[in-house]
Parts: C-alpha cells; structure tokens; sequence
C-alpha cells in the first residue's frame, strides 16, 4: 500500500507566501509518510486580478515555480503533482494552466494543462469567470505509470467532463489527481457528488486537492479536499481552511474490485473522440 496527500490551502496574491504555506505542507505530508502529495490548483498565486498569473508565468523547464517543486519532491524524497503553474502559451496575452508532475529525484516526469475551461456565470451570486481569457487550453489526455500505480491527470473544471475520465480509464489509469479551486456555491452544489461519482464509474482512486477558504481577492473557495476509493467511500476529508487529507492506496483492493465487479469490461461505448485542438 501507498500513503498518499492532498494538500488543502487558501492562496493569495503574494507568491512567496504562498510557497512558504505549501512547503510547510508538503514537508507535513512526507513527515506523515506520504510518498505523493498532490498540490491544488493555482497553490502558488491567486490573484487580485487574473493577469496577476499570466504576468509570473514560466517558459517551460525554467522557473522558480518549477524549481520549488523539484526541489520539494527531491528534498523530501515524493513524488509531486504540483497542482497548476502557469506556463508560457502561443498567445503572450495567456498562459497555460500546467500541472506537472515530478518524480523523488526532483525530475520532472509529465505535464498535464488543463483542457476545459471555466467560462461561467453563477446566477446565483453573480459570480462571472471567463478563463479563456487568460489560459489557452490544453488538448491532450495525460495518463503516466508511477510506482504508486497508472496515474490520470485533471483538473479542476475537467471534473464536470466524464468523456475524460473514461479517455484516462480506457488508457488504463487506477488513480485519478485533481487539484481544483472550485467556488464556494458550485463545490456546495456538486463537488463530493462529481468526485465521488468519477471514482465509482471508473473503479479507481481519487485524490482531490482543493483550495478553501477566503482569499484576498473576494472569492471564497469550497475545499473539501477528499481521497476517495474506487467504492467511493470517502477516506478522509478537510472541510476548510489549509491542511492535508491523508490515505493509503491499496492496488489489491482495487484490482479486488475490478475482478469481483467488471464494470470496465461491461462498457460497450468507446469515448475514444478526438480533442478538438487549441
């Protein structure tokens, strides 16, 4: 078995200190015994305005956003999914909302960016989001063999989107990372359901790393960050507030589960549709 980590925070606008909160995180989590810490979308800046991210991002393999998560997953000998950094894209004006993960020699295995995009308006609090604005979506499926098992890359938004988890289930994957900074209405309405409901309909572990809280900006985040097993039992969970949601996988348990339940084997759909490019 495997202890895994969701890290939980509620970032601001000053990067350094939010580096500080994460690494004080991290360095929780391996003291815990957790071999991969999952880090929440936009861990290490969340703006005053959303150009603040497109402002400190990073051309690709060079960056002291990147340079903390090697030297976090190295120094502390885990395996990172460093939740979103923004990265250079073919529009100066945007940015790509990159999760990347890197290996316990601080070396970085595979980059997911983000695919959908939160172009929204919550009418309830009359909340508007337009991420296409500044974030130029990615259009590849990311799956990747770990020693922890055949790991699926998310985020956030893509959690509304089943196709790219049956994509990422199809291509093999056992464990599902999604860092995510959902809002307060639309993560009361619907984040356990959609979480636990990607990790039942593809038998396979969830590790949900949330944002939660207030932010500086006004906005306020759900968190609830959750590890949830392919049963979709939740395994632990913080409600709010900066913290880590510890558990372990268990690959014999979720094999067990695939055999004695072959959901997967009885699908007579294939999702294999081509992602329109960005």
């Amino acid at each position: 078995m495997t202890k895994v980590a969701a890290i939980q925070m509620a970032s601001g606008p000053n990067v350094n200190a939010n580096l500080l909160e994460a690494q004080r995180l991290i360095q929780l989590a391996a003291a815990n015994g957790a071999e991969l810490v999952v880090l929440p979308e936009n861990f290490a800046i969340m703006g005053m305005s959303e150009q603040d991210k497109v402002r400190i991002g990073e051309q690709a393999d060079s960056g002291p956003l990147q340079d903390f998560l090697a030297e976090q997953a190295r120094k502390n000998k885990i395996w990172i999914v460093g939740g979103t950094i923004p990265l250079a894209s073919t529009d100066p004006k945007r940015i790509r909302a990159a999760s990347l993960l890197f290996n316990d020699q601080g070396e970085q295995v595979v980059r997911y960016d983000k695919i959908h995009l939160f172009d929204v308006r919550i009418s309830e609090s009359d909340e508007h989001y337009n991420e296409s604005e500044t974030i130029e979506g990615g259009s590849e499926v990311v799956v990747v063999d770990t020693p922890f098992g055949r790991l699926g890359m998310a985020i956030c938004y893509d959690l509304r989107f089943p196709g790219l988890f049956r994509l990422m289930s199809e291509q093999g994957a056992e464990i599902f990372v999604l860092p995510a900074a959902f809002t307060a209405i639309t993560g009361k309405a619907h984040w356990d359901t959609l979480v636990r409901a990607r990790a039942i309909e593809n038998l396979s572990y969830m590790i949900a790393s949330a944002q939660g809280g207030y932010h500086a900006n006004g906005r306020e985040t759900y968190g609830h960050s959750m590890i949830v097993d392919p049963w979709g039992i939740v395994l632990d969970e913080l409600p709010r507030g900066s913290g880590v949601v510890m558990a372990e996988i268990d690959r014999n348990h979720l094999h067990d589960l695939r055999r004695s339940f072959p959901v997967l084997e009885h699908r007579r759909l294939s999702c294999a549709i081509p992602l329109k490019e960005a």
